[in-house]
């Protein structure tokens, strides 16, 4: 497959950061209205999941035209799906398209594929589904084009027959964040919670967070307060963060035993700082 026309998207600044981003609405092409008024971080036009085989063609051609107007991500379907090619053919060269989520990733060559179909700057996210996919998750993220790696939570269930419970998927979870950070990559995105509760969202982030998870898909547009809530720092580790640096700098703690703790109290505010957060 040739190279598709270089997309204009770079010119586009989301608020957030694509590297940091915390909640990832994804949207169905049959239903964009959601996604123009989506208050995610990043709105993920869904072509894959969300949008049935005979459909297919009228969304792809509903998220270009979407894309005219307005950047967002797209998730296309895997790299065995016959509707693969057609997904890139359409959206690829798009001028609103600030990536792509790969579903179904389960080797580096199925990023090395689909990267050839992009332009050159064209990031890509990899959607581990399955026992194949966390594998492989090492070699796909050290994959050059690679940008973040997520966690496609449910269809990984399905195919492993784990259980939704948050101890039986810390394994694949932490595989994923050990992955990413070996490869140099931010964080990888959860996938999403279910529950219609504002507080059950934030319950199941939180745990995600606390795996070192930095992402979180979401369904509902209504969880995205709660998702970047739970994924940002909060006052109390604010200043928690500056105590602890400012005592690093008035020589009361110096031993390298402190030194993890100040590292994290340093990434804490360069996070809250790139986020946009206030401090105090």
């Amino acid at each position: 497959m040739t190279h598709l026309t270089e997309s204009r998207a770079a010119t586009a600044h989301p608020a957030v950061p694509a590297r940091l981003a915390r909640s990832w609405h994804l949207v169905s092409g049959l239903r964009l209205e959601d996604a123009a008024a989506s208050r995610a971080d990043a709105v993920v036009i869904d072509l894959e999941d969300a949008v049935p085989a005979a459909e297919k063609e009228s969304a792809r051609q509903a998220a270009a035209r979407f894309l005219d107007d307005r950047p967002a991500w797209v998730r296309v379907n895997d790299v065995t799906s016959p509707h693969w090619a057609h997904d890139l053919r359409v959206i690829g060269a798009s001028h609103g398209l600030l990536g792509i989520i790969l579903a179904k990733t389960e080797s580096a060559a199925d990023i090395e594929r689909t990267a050839l179909a992009l332009a050159r700057g064209a990031k890509i996210v990899a959607l581990i589904e399955s026992a194949c996919g966390l594998e492989a998750a090492s070699e796909i993220a050290r994959q050059e084009r690679t940008f973040r790696l997520a966690f496609g939570s449910g269809d990984f269930r399905r195919d492993t027959g784990m259980h939704d419970d948050p101890v039986a998927l810390a394994y694949p979870r932490s595989r994923l964040v050990v992955a990413s950070a070996a490869a140099g990559l931010p964080g990888p995105i959860d996938g999403p919670t279910l529950a219609d509760s504002p507080d059950r969202v934030s319950e199941a982030t939180s745990a995600s967070r606390a795996l070192g998870m930095t992402g979180k898909l979401m369904l509902r547009s209504a969880h995205a307060a709660a998702i970047n809530e739970a994924l940002s720092p909060s006052p109390a580790e604010l200043a928690w963060a500056e105590a602890t640096v400012e005592a690093a700098t008035d020589g009361s703690a110096i031993d390298g035993s402190y030194l993890p703790t100040l590292a994290r109290a340093r990434a804490t505010l360069t996070l809250a700082a790139d986020l946009g957060l206030a401090r105090g």
